[in-house]
């Protein structure tokens, strides 16, 4: 399986040894270039990378949509993407932030500045929570041969949309934003979903892709909270069986 590292390893259990032919999650060193110059670097899992790149861009404001972007190839060993945009004197952004991400994700937003809250008026119903992080941990195929990876999920409160895995939790929304960009599907007003902890950054994007709810089996950050509440986003920490927590933006979930 793509994204799948195969290795052979020990396994002791009950004072006994054996061999297992089994997978580790791939993890490697990409590099974005854009119109021939390097812009990030990434410590992902290289799969999906194309769509890694275009929601990368589109998160840092690069480009507006799939049409901003004359030629996007993947180089054969899978460690860097080259992107060659239409307008070829764009200006790209400055110093990059490193943030709390898996592998240290990168931003070039400052995360302090403002950013208008969502007028969406957009509620959830927590049956649609539920729902869809059953399904999301469902179709995880990755995560059931490797364990050790992060899942996200768009969803419109009655099914998945896309999906997308990777080592990076940070990774798998720009992958997402990725995937809407090359199947025309508007992010603004779904629902998302996610595996593991919701950092700031990872709610500036789910922010800037216009979605008014976000929910995690795992717990959000002191800064995460913060801005969801600043930006009118539902935000909801340890999805697990018929419960879950709620910690920003209450008037959004539908009882």
């Amino acid at each position: 399986m793509e994204g799948a590292f195969p290795w052979r390893y020990s396994r002791w259990e009950s004072g006994k040894n054996s061999t297992v032919d089994g997978q580790v999650i791939d993890e490697g060193l990409v590099r974005i270039h854009v119109n021939g110059l390097e812009l990030a670097t990434f410590m992902c899992t290289p799969r999906d990378l194309d769509l890694l790149a275009l929601g990368f861009l589109r998160a840092e404001g690069v480009i507006q949509g799939r049409q901003d972007v004359r030629l996007l190839q993947v180089c054969p060993s899978q460690t860097c993407v080259d992107v060659w945009l239409r307008d070829g004197a764009v200006e790209l952004p400055g110093r990059p932030i490193l943030t709390s991400g898996c592998g240290g994700g990168v931003t070039f937003d400052d995360l302090s500045q403002r950013v208008p809250p969502l007028t969406s008026e957009r509620r959830v119903q927590p049956q649609q929570i539920l729902d869809g992080m059953s399904e999301l941990i469902a179709t995880a195929a990755l995560y059931s041969e490797t364990r050790g990876v992060h899942t996200s999920g768009l969803s419109d409160g009655q099914r998945l949309l896309a999906t997308a895995e990777d080592v990076g939790r940070h990774n798998t929304i720009d992958k997402l934003w990725g995937h809407c960009l090359q199947h025309d599907i508007d992010p603004a007003g779904r629902l998302l979903l996610a595996t593991g902890r919701i950092s700031s950054e990872m709610l500036n994007k789910a922010a800037k892709m216009g979605v008014p709810a976000v929910a995690s089996r795992t717990s959000p950050t002191s800064l995460s909270v913060r801005l969801a509440q600043e930006w009118n986003i539902l935000l909801i920490g340890y999805v697990r069986g018929r419960s879950f927590n709620v910690y920003a933006s209450n008037w959004r979930l539908t009882l």
